[in-house]
């Protein structure tokens, strides 16, 4: 009776081993981008924001303009390059600002270190933001707001690193998907928040 009962408890315990290993590995192979910078809906750090040397004109630019790291996994099958966006939703409303557009960045690349991304690079193609420049303009948030949904997207595409030409605004970018799901493999992306005075 024992053995029949420790048998029982034997294959009990290596299904419930299987359901959580299984349940670790899918959640693992999820396409996902995190930042050692900031956690996702949580304030960057003031030095994330633009720099008076870039906008000297906006006083609303309180940092030095330092690119948040990013990592990414789970990239999915057939990716050939990768597509990284930052939007303001709330920025100069209706129409949104524009922070960054990069694409070109090989499959081979998984991640930006903090500042890296500050200025041009090989690792990317650099489009045009609403700044007009190809690498990471950051936040300028007008004072007496909310703070601000900076919206980073992570675009994983089947276009050859070289194939779309420098200079691409983020609606140009996205004209050249097509209709979806043409040259899409996957997507995923994080919000940062950035508030003027800025706090923590």
């Amino acid at each position: 009776m024992f053995a029949k009962r420790h048998h029982l408890y034997a294959a009990a315990a290596a299904t419930l081993a299987l359901g959580l290993f299984g349940t670790t590995a899918n959640a693992a192979d999820i396409f996902s981008l995190t930042s050692s910078t900031f956690k996702d809906g949580a304030l960057m750090p003031k030095n994330a924001s633009n720099s008076a040397a870039n906008q000297p004109n906006n006083k609303n630019c309180v940092g030095e303009n330092v690119s948040p790291q990013f990592s990414w996994s789970g990239v999915p099958e057939g990716t050939t390059s990768f597509a990284l966006t930052m939007f303001d939703p709330e920025g100069r409303a209706p129409s949104g600002v524009s922070h960054w557009v990069a694409y070109g960045i090989p499959a081979s690349v998984t991640g930006f270190a903090e500042g890296e991304v500050s200025k041009p690079s090989d690792k990317y193609v650099g489009g045009k933001s609403t700044q007009g420049v190809g690498f990471y303009s950051g936040p300028c948030t007008p004072p007496g707001t909310t703070p601000h949904h900076y919206t980073f997207v992570l675009i994983a595409t089947d276009f050859d690193p070289k194939e779309l030409p420098p200079g691409l605004t983020r609606d140009e970018l996205i004209a050249k998907f097509g209709p979806p799901p043409a040259h899409v493999k996957g997507s995923t992306g994080m919000v940062g928040l950035f508030v003027n005075p800025w706090k923590m």
